[in-house]
């Protein structure tokens, strides 16, 4: 029987922050799923009005680009508190992806079926980004 996939993303989490201060955030799987996601909202964007260009496009794109970026400093960050300031960051831009994601949708800027498509995708990057915050230790207050 195969593993539901919050139980496959669970140890996927567990085993990445566990070596998250000895290994480089290339190994990082909610990195990667970010990546993934950067490369499909510039795929997809690709076809959005001209008059887009310096618009919903281009946030789209920089939302996209700052959720994988911002994994990658937080794994640069000194200790566990700093690292989870980070990903809530990461996090955060997640959010606003999400949103412009879906005002592009709203707006018809999508062939059909790539909002969801983006959106299935962003949500496994925040499960995996919520993972990695909880097994984090929390900063002492």
């Amino acid at each position: 029987m195969s593993k539901s996939l919050s139980e496959r993303v669970s140890k996927q989490v567990s085993g990445a922050a566990k070596l998250s201060r000895t290994r480089h955030y290339r190994d990082l799987i909610a990195w990667q799923k970010a990546m993934d996601l950067a490369r499909l909202a510039y795929e997809h964007t690709e076809t959005f009005p001209n008059t887009e260009t310096f618009g919903l496009r281009m946030q789209i794109r920089r939302s996209a680009v700052s959720v994988a970026s911002r994994i990658a400093e937080a794994h640069g960050r000194l200790n566990d508190g700093e690292m989870r300031k980070g990903l809530g960051s990461g996090r955060a831009a997640l959010n606003e992806l999400e949103t412009e994601i879906e005002l592009a949708k709203s707006l018809a800027f999508f062939q059909p079926g790539v909002a969801e498509t983006l959106l299935d995708l962003s949500s496994e990057v925040g499960k995996l980004i919520n993972g990695l915050i909880g097994v984090l230790v929390p900063e002492s207050r």
